[in-house]
C-alpha cells in the first residue's frame, strides 16, 4: 500500500470486483430481499394484522415448551434485538396474544413471554394464508432443485453472517 492511499482502504486495483455475472446475480438478491419481506409482511397484515416479525414470535412461542420462552431467546429465534422482541410483545400483549412475566429467581432480571391460547387461535388462523403465499411467492414458482439450491445458498449466508456478529450482539440481541 502506497503512502497515498487512506489507512483502513483498498487501492482499486486490490478490489476483487463482481464479474458482470456476479454483479446481475448480486442484484438479484438484493432485488430478492427488497421485495419479498415487503409482500409476506403485506399479506399478514392483511389477513392476520400482525407483521412478518410479530408472525415469528409468535410461531417460535407455539414451538416452545409450554409455549413459553425467555425473551432473550425469543429474540434469537425470531432473529430480532431483545428491544425489538419487547416491542412486539408489547404490541401482542394488548391483543391478549401473548402474556409476559418476570423472573427474578434465575438470579437476574429475566422476563419470558408465553402464548395464550387465544394466541395461539389467532396464529392458527393466520398460518394457512401465510403458507398459500409462501408458496405462491417462493415454493410453486421454483422448480424443487431451484428452492433446494435457494434453501442451501441462504443456510450458507445466514452462517456467514452469524457467525459475523461480535459475540456480544449474539448474547444479549440488540445488535
Amino acid at each position: 500500500m502506497s503512502n497515498d492511499t487512506p489507512r483502513g482502504t483498498t487501492p482499486e486495483h486490490d478490489v476483487p470486483w463482481l464479474s458482470p455475472g456476479q454483479q446481475r446475480d448480486w442484484r438479484a438478491l438484493i432485488a430478492l430481499i427488497m421485495t419479498l419481506p415487503p409482500a409476506l409482511d403485506a399479506q399478514l397484515k392483511r389477513d392476520g394484522g400482525v407483521n412478518g416479525f410479530e408472525y415469528h414470535v409468535l410461531a417460535a412461542l407455539s414451538e416452545a415448551p409450554h409455549r413459553t420462552l425467555v425473551l432473550s431467546n425469543l429474540a434469537t429465534l425470531a432473529q430480532g434485538s431483545l428491544s425489538r422482541v419487547s416491542h412486539a410483545i408489547t404490541r401482542l400483549e394488548r391483543a391478549g396474544w401473548v402474556e409476559r412475566r418476570s423472573l427474578p429467581n434465575r438470579g437476574g432480571r429475566h422476563t419470558e413471554a408465553r402464548l395464550t391460547d387465544a394466541g395461539f387461535a389467532k396464529l392458527e388462523e393466520i398460518v394457512p394464508g401465510h403458507v398459500r403465499e409462501a408458496r405462491r411467492l417462493v415454493v410453486d414458482a421454483l422448480t424443487p432443485e431451484q428452492l433446494a439450491a435457494l434453501g442451501d445458498a441462504a443456510r450458507t449466508i445466514t452462517a456467514v453472517t452469524m457467525a459475523e456478529q461480535p459475540e456480544m450482539c449474539r448474547e444479549s440481541g440488540d445488535c
